[in-house]
């Protein structure tokens, strides 16, 4: 298992995934996500770094 070099960071990560989330139309629990498909995990993660993206060349 990883471990978070920035432990502070990881309530923040946790409110960017739910934020990304909701803006591709994917229901997150808190805990267990084990029910949703690949499709809709990939989703999340793939809107997580589209606005990584945009804020590093924001901010370029």
């Amino acid at each position: 298992m990883a471990k978070n070099l920035v432990p502070e960071a990881k309530e923040k990560l946790n409110q960017f995934k739910m934020e990304a989330a909701k803006e591709v139309g994917v229901t997150l629990n808190q805990g267990y996500n084990g029910n949703l498909t690949s499709k809709e995990n990939g989703s999340v993660g793939g809107q997580m770094v589209k606005k990584m993206v945009e804020s590093y060349e924001k901010n370029l």
